[in-house]
């Protein structure tokens, strides 16, 4: 097979029936957008152009557009509606980038038909060269084709045509057989057909369907390919149909991970977009969603009760009940449960980030610990240093973020406030509840409070009818060393 001169992305339509402020086609299933997933697609048959014909949110549309695929050509349709308009649209842009016309193989696809993959287009765009033809549609069979264009053949099962649903006389709409909007065009039948096309039709419409009988009337050999698993064509309208391709192709993702030898404990409550990178021998507990470019290395242990997005995990370690984003944890290392990695995290092979601990901005080193009730931001942390629980790195002053840098094997003291820009040195300690301010010398003890002080019958002074009063009173009566007895 070779490679097509062009492939049309149709990505111009209002969708109305989505009732959302966001275009159609910019709608997201399994990590991309629509469109983003047809691009993707006809990337993958190496054309020589690649042009996408947008309208409506027209600027919305065209930076998506030069977001994930920088090289397309873009195509403005104009004021007269139809599919064969913004293909003609999509000709005249594409002219003006070539010293002549394309010609050969042209695609054209719906943008908003995710699931189409590259193999089902490759066989259409074969079977298009090997038969000569001037144009081949993809079809497929349904049990209700209400809505949808009919492929009409004669009685030797050759195309004459495609018949638009408000054009189909009675014996039409009972046809199966529906047109999925995905053709190979030869270029020249395909200019010569749109020259020809009117919009003398129940929509108004210049209807890209009639090239193909035109290009039959003419002489020009017209087929259509089934495709025998209709969901692959199968294109969004509204948010029901959206829900329900974007859980098929989260099955059909999850499906080729657990065959590539990962295992999906329950692929029920699993998502898992499609850049997403697993080795096998990873394990997937319930209730996780991985998302992005995350990236998961084997033998590590995801989930339950797991997002990740764009995160990436080593070998081994194993991260529970966690929200995370844009963070790397090392070979070994455990992550949760209830914890929170924010964009910069980095924890180093065999560190902890434990229960209840926020990190933002943080590289912590091999072998260190932040176990529980603690956040960590803006911060440098050595290796195997362990921080007690329920401090802080108190990072910003009102205006600026400032860093802490804490060194190799550090004890640092349940409750500290570190209020930064504050280096700790290698080997250093902190004495519980310390609040510091300066730099930690390597090997110093830190210690911060002044020495305890007990006021005696404080509460049953300040007040003298509460509970806690009473509760004291009692106490007293019951101590030994309130009557003098002995210890």
């Amino acid at each position: 097979m070779t490679s097509p001169a062009a492939v049309i992305v149709l990505a111009a339509g209002a969708g109305t029936r989505m009732k959302s402020a966001t275009p159609k086609v910019l709608h997201r299933i399994g990590g991309r957008t629509l469109v983003g997933h047809v691009l993707a697609t006809a990337r993958g048959l190496a054309p020589d152009h690649l042009v996408t014909v947008v309208r409506h949110e027209r600027d919305a549309v065209v930076a998506h557009v030069a977001e994930v695929d920088p090289a397309a050509i873009v195509a403005d349709q104009d004021d007269i509606p139809g599919t064969g308009r913004a293909v003609q649209c999509a000709l005249e842009a594409l002219d003006a980038r070539t010293p002549a016309p394309v010609e050969g193989a042209v695609v054209v696809l719906a943008g908003d038909v995710p699931l189409l993959d590259t193999g089902t287009l490759a066989a259409l765009l074969e079977a298009h060269e090997a038969d000569g033809n001037a144009v081949t549609a993809l079809s497929t069979e349904v049990d209700e084709p209400t809505g949808y264009g009919r492929i009409v053949r004669d009685a030797d099962g050759t195309v004459t045509g495609i018949v638009e649903e408000k054009d189909a006389n009675p014996e039409q709409r009972a046809i199966r057989e529906i047109n999925a909007s995905i053709y190979v065009f030869d270029a020249a039948a395909l200019r010569e057909g749109l020259g020809s096309v009117g919009r003398d039709n129940a929509q108004g419409e210049v209807y890209l369907t009639d090239v193909l009988a035109l290009a039959r009337r003419s002489g020009r050999r017209v087929a259509a390919i089934v495709a025998e698993d209709s969901i692959l064509v199968e294109g969004v309208n509204d948010r029901s149909q959206l829900a329900t391709l974007g859980a098929e192709l989260n099955r059909r993702t999850l499906q080729r991970w657990m065959l590539d030898g990962v295992t999906i404990v329950d692929p029920a409550t699993t998502w898992v977009d499609v850049e997403v990178d697993l080795a096998p021998d990873v394990t997937i507990l319930p209730g996780t969603q991985l998302h992005g470019a995350t990236v998961v290395a084997s033998g590590a242990v995801v989930g339950p009760d797991t997002t990740l997005t764009d995160v990436e995990v080593g070998e081994g370690a194993t991260v529970t009940r966690t929200h995370g984003s844009l963070a790397v944890i090392g070979p070994h290392a455990t992550v949760g449960p209830f914890s929170y990695l924010r964009p910069g995290t980095v924890l180093g092979e065999k560190g902890k980030i434990g229960a209840y601990v926020e990190t933002k901005n943080a590289e912590i080193g091999a072998g260190s610990k932040v176990p529980h009730l603690s956040y960590i931001g803006d911060a440098t942390i050595g290796e195997h240093t362990n921080i007690g629980a329920a401090s802080v790195t108190l990072n910003y002053d009102g205006t600026t973020k400032h860093r802490t840098v804490i060194g190799s094997y550090v004890k640092i003291g349940g409750d500290t406030m570190i209020v930064a820009p504050v280096t700790v040195g290698d080997g250093a300690y902190t004495g519980a509840g310390a609040v510091l301010r300066r730099d930690v010398p390597p090997g110093a003890l830190a210690v911060t409070p002044g020495n305890q002080r007990n006021i005696e019958g404080w509460v049953e002074s300040r007040f003298p009818d509460s509970s806690a009063a009473r509760a004291a009173a009692a106490a007293d009566q019951h101590d030994p060393e309130s009557d003098g007895d002995p210890a």
